[in-house]
């Protein structure tokens, strides 16, 4: 009898192993291991990121002279959205596990990780149905996240990014259709990668919004997310090295409160001395997508030109949302009537809306995606990296109500809706913390770029590291009292300058008095106005608050302020400042339009 038919003899009663024989050309026997743990019985803390722990152990490695598995080592979790042969599926949702039995076949990226190397440890907690960016579960409970644990996690891949950022795994595999891999990476502090759209075959993977739906995944190391993507995405070795072009999207960076201190000053630091970039150019990203992308222009909201790019966020956002609850819709529509499972509160909801949502014209949703996609790869070309914030916000705190978190889910979805439309890949990097919160910046580069991508992720890593630690230890320089004559008079040629429309000489004439004057709120006002006509919204805000705290009658000041706040989607705080102006002048038209406007958007 053969070696391998006395081990199988040998072991046949022992429930606790599997050996699958392979014979091949040239006779190779293949032998995998599965053992079962449950993480209690392991007692091994894992955050509550894992649905289930178990081992499933790596294909083996082929004899010398073959070359050594590329994940050799190393350890992966996945989603409980993947297939794991005589595993069920669980999707996030105890009526979907029970409705459902064991799956009969292992997915095809987690299949090509084994084959690499890779031993798979567990299943990782999601948001319900793949139908959240938050990361909470009311089944299984919510994965702590490590750096903010009173905080969201993000998600749907919420235990996926935890399973990583706690140093459980080396990587984890995740799905993001509308953010569900960059949100929870950049919650929870590490890498995470949203491929090129159907660049890594979701065979396998239980659908959300096939139009959407990608498989990604996370990492600490930017040399294992690079590893794990040539698997993946089965990458050439060896490419001819390119220059990089990065293209700041400064309007998108007006979302973020971090200061561009520690965002995009880092990353211009970062490749100072690094080969092979070019200079960074500066872009207003929201006005380059009204003039590209002509079908997006049905679905926008009537607005001034300085509002245009904001508005057509938002309806890209709506888009995207829309083209996932349709194709929600048409996956599952069948069983969530039938069974009528028991969701969360805010995923009932999104639920709902999908399976109540009704389009007449898909075709223009489908539209707006070609668009977008034409329209990115026309402004990055071969050499292009977009640079913008994973995330306009700090973590929810858990348990927020829906009707609380509106807004951040509106500027999420903003910022997200630019990947997951466009189909291009996008990496969340990590870059230090503010306020004690995770920042986090985005490269987004053109669909099928992905290799020219994770090398970029590679070169450039440590450096922004190095300058992050910089920045956060960094402390900004005062300015310096002048001559109050000479204040105004630079006041008064900011004036003739926004009158002729000369927006940023406007800013350096008020710029030049506050340096002068630093406690005149009419200087920062002013500046304030200019900083809004030219789509500085994050600005005009700083600068209100200051003329505010100088002078908290200055009516003119809580109207901009408001107003800067209304174009960063903040409407709460928006509707305060029109509310407080209108106390101050009871009878201001512009204060109680608004007022009306941004009710109707509320509610």
């Amino acid at each position: 009898m053969s070696k391998p038919l006395k081990l199988i003899k040998a072991n046949a009663s022992n429930p606790k192993l599997w050996i699958v024989v392979g014979i091949g050309v040239v006779g190779v026997v293949i032998m995998a291991e599965t053992r079962r743990r449950r993480s209690k019985a392991a007692g091994i803390k894992d955050f509550g990121a894992f649905v289930e722990r178990f081992e499933i152990l790596p294909f083996p490695q082929p004899p010398p002279p073959a070359a050594r598995q590329s994940l050799a080592g190393l350890t992966f979790a996945i989603k409980d959205i993947f297939d794991l042969k005589d595993h069920v599926t669980g999707f996030g949702n105890r009526d979907w596990e029970r409705a459902h039995k064991p799956s009969g076949k292992t997915a095809v990226a987690v299949t090509a990780l084994l084959k690499n190397g890779a031993a798979c440890v567990g299943k990782t907690v999601m948001d319900e149905l793949a139908f959240g960016i938050t990361g909470e579960n009311m089944h299984y409970g919510t994965p702590t996240n490590p750096q903010m644990p009173s905080r969201i996690p993000g998600g749907s891949s919420s235990g996926s990014a935890v399973a990583v950022a706690v140093e459980i795994v080396d990587f984890a595999l995740g799905t993001d259709t509308i953010g569900g891999v960059r949100i929870p990476a950049s919650f929870c502090g590490i890498i995470g990668y949203r491929p090129s759209h159907g660049a890594v075959s979701t065979i396998g993977v239980i659908p959300n919004s096939q139009s959407l739906d990608t498989v990604g995944w996370f990492a600490r190391d930017p040399s294992v997310l690079h590893r794990v993507g040539h698997v993946l995405l089965q990458l050439n070795s060896v490419e001819p090295r390119r220059a990089r072009r990065l293209i700041f999207a400064d309007d998108l960076f007006q979302f973020s409160k971090v200061p561009t201190q520690k965002t995009l000053y880092v990353v211009s630091k970062a490749i100072e001395n690094l080969s092979g970039y070019q200079l960074p150019k500066h872009m207003n990203f929201g006005q380059y997508i009204v003039s590209n992308v002509p079908s997006l222009k049905g679905f926008r909201e009537p607005s001034t030109n300085v509002q245009n790019g904001t508005s057509a966020l938002k309806a890209l956002s709506s888009v995207m949302i829309s083209l996932q609850r349709y194709e929600f819709k048409t996956n599952h529509e069948e069983w969530v009537k039938s069974v009528k499972p028991k969701l969360g509160p805010d995923v009932s909801d999104r639920v709902l809306a999908a399976i109540n949502t009704s389009h007449e014209n898909m075709k223009i949703l489908y539209r707006v995606r070609t668009e977008m996609r034409a329209a990115l790869q026309n402004i990055l070309k071969e050499d292009g990296i977009l640079v913008i914030p994973t995330v306009a916000d700090s973590p929810l705190k858990l348990n927020t109500k829906r009707s609380l978190s509106a807004e951040f889910h509106d500027r999420a979805f903003a910022l997200s809706s630019i990947a997951s439309m466009s189909g291009c890949c996008q990496v969340t990097i990590p870059i230090g913390k503010h306020n004690d919160c995770p920042i986090s910046v985005s490269f987004i580069t053109f669909h099928g770029a992905d290799k020219f991508l994770l090398d970029t992720v590679l070169d450039i890593y440590s450096s922004l590291q190095a300058q992050a630690s910089i920045a956060s230890n960094s402390v900004p320089l005062p300015d310096t009292n002048g001559n109050m004559d000479a204040s105004e008079l630079l006041k008064e040629k900011g004036n003739a300058a926004f009158k002729g429309r000369q927006w940023n000489k406007a800013v350096n004439y008020y710029t030049e008095a506050i340096k002068l004057n630093e406690t005149n709120a009419t200087f920062y006002c002013n500046r304030a106005a200019a900083y809004l006509e030219l789509g500085c919204f994050q600005q005009a805000e700083e600068d209100c608050s200051k003329a505010i705290l100088h002078d908290k009658k200055n009516v003119k000041a809580y109207l901009r302020r408001g107003t800067a706040r209304e174009l960063l989607l903040r409407y709460k705080e928006a509707a305060k400042d029109f509310k407080h102006a209108r106390v101050l002048e009871p009878q201001n038209k512009v204060a109680s339009l608004a007022e009306k406007r941004l009710g109707k958007l509320m509610s």
